[in-house]
């Protein structure tokens, strides 16, 4: 019965899978105690779990599944922990098995990417069925920097040419002209984010090379006027600040042999007032066509610092309350 009292046991190894279950200084341990009624003790060489029977049954299967990441190499962090305790609410906890095994590529330092959410595995598979796909979520889901590593995974595949980022520059209002320098120091700091993420997965010399073979390309969206792209993966970021007439322009640059990631944040939207956005207007315009990926990030996929999932929690609420 759920109602009655329940306990459970978790049998550890040894006293590092304790302090990799619970943090330092038992930091991950009185995090999950904050968020539950039920009381955990951790003594000798194991975990006690006492409680109502649903919350110790969540508990058991949380504990469980970080048990299992930890002796299969994984080191789960305080973002992976409390995203588990999330899912363990629902007994989903055991997705993350697979979740966190998985590697999508490594970075140029040999580290492994792998996805952080189910959200982003989602968004992930989609970009390896279709050709177009959408990202819409709040900052920090991963949805810019998953779609430059799987731009730059498909270019090592040989599936692409060539990797094409591009971003409205919305904060000119388009009008590079007044600012110094040559055309690539007036984008720069719009593209910033573009680069951070390249620099990651291939390293700044590796981005560097790429950019004089012509592999990478950077520009702002009013430069994608007029071309048709093909055997590219083309990413268009920050696709809030589009407005329709722009965002039609970019999707029909596609051409063969080529895909298309779209991100945004439609919370975030620095268009003028009573200029529509594009990237809304596509959901609507285009979310029956099949061929066309829309996934849907919230902030339960925001894989920053935790304290940064309260804050788009609190904000959503209030937005909420004042619609």
């Amino acid at each position: 019965m759920p109602n009655q009292t329940k306990v459970a046991t978790i049998s550890l190894d040894n006293a590092a899978e304790g302090l990799a279950l619970l943090g330092p200084q038992d930091k991950y341990l009185r995090l999950i105690e904050a968020q539950t009624n039920a009381d955990i003790r951790s003594r000798d060489a194991e975990i006690v779990i006492s409680g109502f029977g649903e919350e110790v049954d969540s508990l058991e299967q949380l504990f469980s599944v970080l048990l299992q990441l930890i002796r299969g190499g994984y080191q789960p962090s305080e973002r992976d922990v409390m995203y588990a305790l999330e899912l363990a609410r629902s007994m989903q906890a055991v997705e993350l098995l697979d979740l966190f095994k998985a590697e999508i590529a490594t970075t140029y330092r040999g580290k492994p990417i792998r996805v952080k959410t189910l959200g982003q595995r989602h968004y992930v598979s989609t970009i390896r069925k279709k050709d177009i796909v959408f990202g819409i979520g709040p900052a920090g889901t991963g949805k810019t920097y998953l779609a430059v590593v799987m731009a730059v995974a498909a270019l090592k595949e040989g599936a692409v040419k060539r990797i094409v980022l591009t971003r409205p520059a919305v904060e000119a209002g388009e009008n590079l002209g007044f600012l110094p320098g040559d055309l690539q120091e007036k984008v720069d700091p719009y593209l910033r984010p573009l680069y951070d993420a390249l620099h990651d997965v291939l390293g700044p010399d590796q981005t560097a090379k790429s950019f004089e073979r012509g592999l990478l390309e950077i520009a702002p969206l009013a430069y994608m006027r007029g071309r048709t792209l093909e055997d590219s993966f083309i990413i268009l970021d920050e696709a809030q600040n589009t407005t329709p007439e722009q965002m039609k322009m970019f999707l029909t640059r596609l051409g063969f042999g080529s895909k298309m990631v779209v991100t945004g944040d439609v919370t975030q939207i620095d268009l003028p007032r009573g200029t529509q956005s594009g990237l809304i207007a596509a959901q609507r315009i285009l979310g029956n066509i099949d061929e066309i990926g829309f996934i849907s990030f919230s902030e339960q996929d925001v894989v920053r610092h935790s304290l940064v999932q309260k804050i788009i929690s609190a904000y959503n609420r209030y937005a909420e309350n004042q619609g």
